[in-house]
């Protein structure tokens, strides 16, 4: 892989490590408890309130998984083993890369 190809993919982390961390500041108040109180909500806005809840906590998980194969594939550049299949050691191809920089196995991996 080349050099330029190298700084390319560690752009398109670190915006993309960006744009999830914000996300997580925007989604913290979905995740806040749900009010009990039958007085002021009612049985089925709470139960939608609820379910909204459980959504914004599904959401915040997978936010943080992606961080982590961010933050993995940022660490494989900085030690030059980026583009390598943590399987077999061949080389990913650029393409799937392109597809998803946090990917860590090629293709024949993958499949078999």
């Amino acid at each position: 892989m080349e050099d330029a190809e190298l700084e390319q993919f560690k752009a398109t982390l670190l915006r993309l490590r960006a744009e999830l961390q914000d996300m997580e500041e925007t989604s913290k108040e979905a995740g806040k408890p749900v009010e009990l109180d039958q007085a002021s909500v009612g049985r089925l806005s709470r139960m939608d309130a609820m379910q909204a809840q459980q959504m914004a906590q599904a959401s915040e998980r997978r936010r943080q998984q992606q961080l982590l194969r961010i933050e993995a594939a940022l660490r494989r550049i900085e030690t030059g083993e980026y583009g390598y299949c943590f399987v077999c050691g061949e080389e990913i191809d650029v393409r799937r890369l392109y597809v998803d920089p946090g990917i860590t196995r090629c293709i024949r991996c993958v499949e078999a």
